[in-house]
């Protein structure tokens, strides 16, 4: 009897599709018509990233978080800072002077940037005109901020999972809770720095557009930030999937069930503890940092709890063990909630589904923790893989029963 490898690849193949489906959404539906809708899949790749994250984070490790937005934040801030400062195209450098652009005084105070919040890139560029030599253009990497807010936010998950060594549950959730008021409060009160409430503006992710296989993408074309968020968050997710594969995933397992009992065997709990920390951080802060640039201003308003609650109500409706269905329901949940976006009229009765939605978020999150404790794709996911592999299994129990019989 032949044995077949058909049940194993069913998976594989499934993924495989589901990739190909993925890679050719933004030419299937190319066009200026369909860039709102682009825009919603980038968003959902956005929070599939932070949900998949703090899922590893929260769901494998079991160390309840309450700010991932706050590093996510971090990221954004640290590119937006260092484009702001090193980055601004023209950007005057070692100078102070008074500008008068129609009947409007600005001033540059700083001597290696801008900081006047009147101040504009258009206002700029038409003040250099003028200006002739008496100006430094300094041009850095875009990449590089992205670089940078990854790692500081990796470093303040690393400080941050020293301070926490001792905390667990609620303690751990507050105190996480309390740094993320403290990044909000310290960006929106920082007026000369971060610029508060009216928030930074930042270059896109490609200034001068891409040009690809002979195909030239404008700065504000929505492909080349698809496949950026896309790749991104399909490393966040191999990342994860080999740390959870490995002996880092087996130990983390064992910080959820008894952190006790796993120093005991010898596992170095603050080490794992603090990796954890690092890693998924690190993970949000790139995310934050590549969404703002896509955007083009952060504010603090993106760090206020409601989001944070958002992306963890997202990882417990996926499955808050399983980093994949959390990104799956990621973007399932934010694609849907954009489509709740518009009204329904039903009677001659029009629903303003903009409040509405939410509602359904919210009921959906109570059925999910009422009845589906381990969430609604995870398992989905769970009984396709499983279910195959115990069929091939069985084909393989029934082959050598074969083979003894022929014998």
């Amino acid at each position: 009897m032949v044995r077949s490898d058909a049940p194993s690849r069913i998976p594989l193949i499934a993924g495989g599709a589901l990739l190909a489906l993925l890679f050719a959404f933004p030419f299937i539906f190319d066009g200026p018509d369909n860039a709102y809708l682009m825009h919603v899949m980038i968003t959902a790749f956005f929070y599939a990233i932070l949900a998949s994250s703090w899922s590893m984070l929260s769901g494998y490790a079991g160390q309840f978080s309450f700010g991932h937005m706050a590093f996510m934040g971090i990221g954004a801030y640290t590119t937006a800072l260092f484009c702001h400062y090193f980055y601004l195209s023209p950007e005057p450098t070692g100078l102070c002077a008074e500008i008068q652009i129609g009947s409007t005084w600005l001033v540059v105070v700083d001597p290696i940037g801008v900081t006047s919040t009147t101040l504009t890139q258009d206002c700029l560029r038409q003040a250099m005109a003028g200006w002739g030599d008496t100006v430094q253009v300094t041009r850095m990497p875009v990449a590089l901020g992205i670089v940078l807010g990854t790692l500081l936010g990796g470093l303040f998950g690393f400080l941050v999972g020293i301070l926490v060594l001792r905390l667990r549950a609620a303690y751990l959730a507050l105190f996480t809770l309390g740094f993320s008021e403290i990044v909000k409060a310290t960006i929106s009160a920082e007026i000369d720095i971060t610029r508060g409430q009216a928030g930074m503006e930042l270059p896109p992710l490609f200034e001068h557009g891409l040009t690809v296989f002979g195909r030239h993408f404008g700065p504000t074309d929505k492909i080349p930030p698809y496949f950026i968020m896309l790749g991104l968050l399909l490393a966040c997710l191999a990342i994860m999937a080999w740390l959870a594969r490995s002996k880092f995933g087996l130990f983390i397992r064992a910080l959820r069930e008894d952190t006790d009992a796993a120093a005991a065997l010898g596992v170095n709990t603050t080490r794992y503890k603090v990796l954890v920390f690092t890693i998924t951080t690190a993970m949000a802060a790139s995310a934050g940092a590549v969404q703002a640039h896509y955007v083009g201003i952060v504010t603090p308003n993106m760090l206020f709890l409601l989001q944070t609650s958002l992306v963890v109500a997202m990882a417990v409706i996926g499955g808050l063990e399983n980093f994949v269905a959390a990104a799956i329901g990621a973007i399932i949940l934010q694609v849907a909630l954009e489509m709740l976006r518009s009204n329904i009229e039903i009677g001659g009765y029009v629903i303003d589904m903009t409040v509405w939605r939410l509602v359904f978020f919210g009921i959906l999150l109570m059925i999910t923790l009422r009845f589906f404790r381990n969430g609604l794709i995870a398992p989905l996911i769970t009984r396709f893989t499983r279910g195959h592999v115990a069929a091939e299994t069985v084909a393989r129990r029934q082959s050598g029963g074969a083979g003894e019989g022929a014998s």
